[in-house]
């Protein structure tokens, strides 16, 4: 009796056993057949971010077989900016591709990758991205404010678009220009005499229009692509600051995938950050050269006036951090692997 009780015991171990097995191995199934999509969001249109989303995306889609799908959304089509990274917070969107400045809302050390004479070219531009502990910094920030970091590229050295002809150093003073949302930058033109304006990509055209803003920052591929000539058809390189962006993605949306998948999302954001340097470099040249192409004119400052608006600004990052530990330490292993990068 025992015995026979006892093989029916087994029997019921053993039945319970693969039916739980054949429950995990379909709950496995099904997880690797889910598909998942990721809206990749971006304000600009035909630059550097732009050409950076569109190789991303593509990278995703086929490192996950298909089971992320990308869908590309530039040009502020989800919203502003800010509205774009609130979307990214709560996880409705899933990426948003953006220089770092403009998530100093998120964390202020988000600006140090715009401080002005970091860099001073782009080559500089693209070791400092690549540098490990800058990446280590920037990609852990916003972690506990919904975002997760994946990758830092160099985009392009600043300019500004103008309405009248910025030829010297001086012809800045008294000027409504448009910044990043950066205390960095915004020290750096009240230095230079200008009235800084921070304000998102959107919202800078219609403005130059209108005449609220006098000038904007941002780069020669941005005042191409959204065809600022008519607006502002003088664009004076000065350099200042380094335009850098970095891939956000929805911690919500990313801590819900498969642990592959999010594999597949950070070697890939790593990867093609490192892989779109060349073709940001190219889309730099031939932005410059469309500029001018289509009416618009570029315009250097005097080597010497250059040299000292960088001697103006060379201590913005120091004074602007120094009451602010944490942004004091960013700032020191920003600048540190800058020079590093020379």
């Amino acid at each position: 009796m025992c015995f026979r009780r006892r093989n029916n015991y087994m029997r019921v171990v053993a039945a319970t056993a693969a039916v739980l097995c054949f429950a995990l191995t379909l709950g496995v199934a099904r997880a690797q057949d889910k598909t998942y999509t990721m809206k990749i969001s971006i304000a600009t249109i035909n630059d550097q971010i732009h050409a950076f989303a569109k190789n991303f995306g593509a990278a995703i889609e086929k490192d996950s077989g298909g089971r992320i799908k990308a869908e590309i959304y530039p040009a502020s089509q989800l919203g502003s900016i800010p509205r774009q990274t609130e979307g990214v917070q709560f996880g409705a969107i899933q990426c948003q591709v953006v220089p770092p400045d403009f998530l100093v809302g998120v964390d202020e050390r988000f600006e140090v990758m715009a401080t002005p004479g970091l860099v001073e070219s782009m080559v500089q531009g693209q070791r400092l991205a690549a540098d490990p502990e800058v990446l280590k910094l920037m990609l852990g920030l916003g972690a506990d404010k919904g975002v997760h970091g994946a990758g830092l590229f160099m985009v392009n050295p600043s300019a500004v678009a103008a309405k009248t002809p910025v030829r010297h150093l001086a012809e800045f003073k008294g000027k409504k220009i448009r910044i990043f949302a950066s205390a960095f930058q915004s020290v750096a033109w009240d230095r230079l005499g200008a009235t800084p304006v921070a304000m998102s990509l959107g919202d800078v055209l219609p403005a130059l229009q209108q005449g609220a803003i006098d000038g904007a920052v941002a780069s020669t591929a941005v005042f191409t692509a959204f065809h600022y000539q008519d607006a502002a058809k003088y664009v004076t390189e000065t350099g200042q600051p380094a335009i850098f962006a970095i891939v956000e993605i929805s911690k919500k949306w990313y801590d819900g995938l498969p642990p592959d998948l999010q594999q597949v999302i950070d070697k890939a954001a790593a990867r093609e950050s490192v892989a779109v340097n060349p073709q940001a470099t190219e889309i730099t040249q031939n932005s410059r050269k469309v500029w001018t192409d289509t009416g618009g004119e570029l315009i250097s400052l005097p080597p010497d006036e250059q040299a000292a608006m960088l001697k103006l600004l060379a201590s913005v990052g120091a004074d602007v951090s120094k009451e602010k530990p944490l942004l004091n330490a960013a700032y020191k292993i920003v600048s540190e692997a800058a020079a590093r990068a020379r």
